[in-house]
């Protein structure tokens, strides 16, 4: 087993950096030749993740407020402090790890930054970003988990298996090839859903929107069930009777295949056929 380990990594760990042009180190897996994983958290701060022809992973990161600069105006200063000149700590605070063929990248807990990390085309990515920021995927083949809590998700031109999440933000995806027996699903709570999928793609789909409506030039033949209420009869356990009238409809695209989601509360979902 072999570990690479950066912490507070030497991506702008100079004091006169803040603002400046952003600082790249670049990263190996233990053996590139087998099957590889990026891992990235973020509290505040934007993800991109580009594919590239390459075997190395190659970490950027640029400020964003203050992700390796100094505290952002506005942000309020603690009594008792006259006289006193605070000192800046120059560090990035960012922890990169490789260990068994994954790399983590984490970033610190209290400031915003952007991180933008190339990957060999065929690399599974699970990505995080939680108080703000969006996250984009541009060409990469793998097992592709994104999730937002505040901001939008896009993937560009991505193959293999995609779980999509964002609480406040719109997901967009071109998929140039979905992998047989993967699910894939997009959910968000606040947004739209809008994905281009290869006009050949063969999926059972269910679609569901509480404030919105569904389009497609898809020709999907939706099932005999849709509209039908569902009964839940509990009274014989002590329960209720009750009767639910759903929103989710389901179908196939070009007779059926894999599973295919997309669901959101406000906002509409559409699913294009590649051109």
């Amino acid at each position: 087993m072999k570990t690479y380990l950066w912490s507070n990594v030497l991506l702008l760990a100079a004091a006169g950096l803040y603002g400046q042009q952003p600082e790249r180190v670049t990263v190996p897996f233990s053996d590139a030749s087998h099957a590889r994983m990026v891992r990235v958290h973020l509290l505040n701060g934007t993800i991109t993740v580009k594919g590239y022809d390459g075997k190395d992973v190659i970490v950027e990161a640029t400020a964003g407020g203050a992700l390796f600069g100094p505290r952002s105006h506005g942000q309020r200063q603690p009594d008792n402090i006259d006289g006193l000149r605070r000192i800046d700590n120059p560090n990035a605070g960012v922890d990169i790890r490789e260990e068994n063929n994954v790399i983590t990248i984490g970033g610190p807990m209290s400031r915003n930054g952007n991180l933008t990390i190339e990957v060999p085309y065929e690399t599974s990515l699970q990505l995080k970003s939680l108080s703000g920021g969006g996250i984009t995927v541009e060409h990469v083949s793998g097992e592709i988990d994104a999730n937002d809590l505040n901001g939008s998700i896009t993937l560009t031109g991505v193959s293999g298996s995609v779980v999509a999440h964002s609480l406040n933000g719109q997901i967009a995806a071109t998929i140039d090839r979905l992998t047989a027996g993967k699910a894939t699903s997009f959910s968000t709570l606040n947004g739209n859903i809008d994905v281009t999928l290869p006009a050949d793609v063969k999926a059972n789909v269910k679609m569901k929107s509480d404030n919105g409506d569904v389009y497609s030039d898809f020709d999907i033949k939706l099932n005999a069930s849709n509209g039908q209420p569902v009964v839940e009869d509990g009274r014989g356990k002590g329960g209720k009777y009750r009767v639910k009238m759903e929103r989710t409809m389901a179908g196939t695209i070009n007779g059926g295949g894999g599973d295919l989601q997309f669901t959101t509360f406000n906002g509409n979902i559409m699913i294009r056929k590649k051109k």
